[in-house]
């Protein structure tokens, strides 16, 4: 009788406590916040911070805009992001779900700034004296001895190529291997039209050095 009693007191005690864990659970005000996040064309606005205000706990979104966080019931959540205005939104504290999702849309930061005219001259009328006034005499000479093609080239030999070039010319050296792989490369020594070309190049002078 007291091993029947014993037992019936132990089921009552784990019942009573799974159900005050329960009501625990249903009392509790974390949800799981997520949503996206949309620029005025609804277009997705990648890695944009979206925290607590008071906290200052959050998240980031990701490349296509969504993000996903616990958050609890009233918080007050700013979504921030460069170039845009910051907006704010309070998650509601009647909600009976543990999920609570939302699309947020963020508006251009632009600025106006007031018009400033800038005058070298006291009047348009100076400015327009001395335009008129201008010598320009041997500036057309001048510029058209910067632009001959012995100048220009003269100059490129001096620039080293910028990064788009040294892309562009790896990804044509790697296609080329690409083709050829499995036969040889053509070579251009018993080519008739390449030495045709060569042979005029050096009739022309353009292989002499300056």
């Amino acid at each position: 009788m007291r091993l029947i009693l014993l037992s019936l007191i132990l089921v009552s005690s784990t019942i009573g406590y799974s159900q005050s864990k329960k009501t625990d659970t249903t009392k509790s005000n974390l949800i799981q916040f997520s949503g996206v996040i949309l620029d005025d064309s609804l277009g997705a606005i990648p890695y944009a911070y979206i925290y607590e205000k008071n906290s200052r706990r959050g998240t980031l979104s990701d490349y296509y805009g969504y993000f996903s966080f616990v958050a609890e019931k009233g918080d007050t959540i700013v979504f921030s992001s460069i170039q845009y205005k910051d907006a704010e939104m309070i998650i509601p504290d009647t909600l009976s779900s543990f999920r609570y999702s939302v699309i947020q849309m963020l508006f251009l930061n632009t600025t106006e700034l007031r018009t400033q005219e800038v005058y070298p001259w006291p009047s348009k009328e100076d400015f327009a004296d001395a335009f008129m006034d201008l010598d320009i005499t041997g500036q057309y000479d001048i510029a058209q001895r910067n632009l001959k093609r012995q100048e220009l080239a003269a100059q490129a030999q001096g620039v080293s190529n910028d990064a788009y070039l040294n892309y562009k010319n790896t990804m044509r050296e790697q296609q080329q291997k690409i083709y050829y792989v499995g036969q040889a490369p053509p070579n251009n020594l018993l080519n008739p039209i390449a030495w045709a070309n060569f042979i005029q190049a050096w009739r022309n002078g353009e292989l002499k050095r300056e």
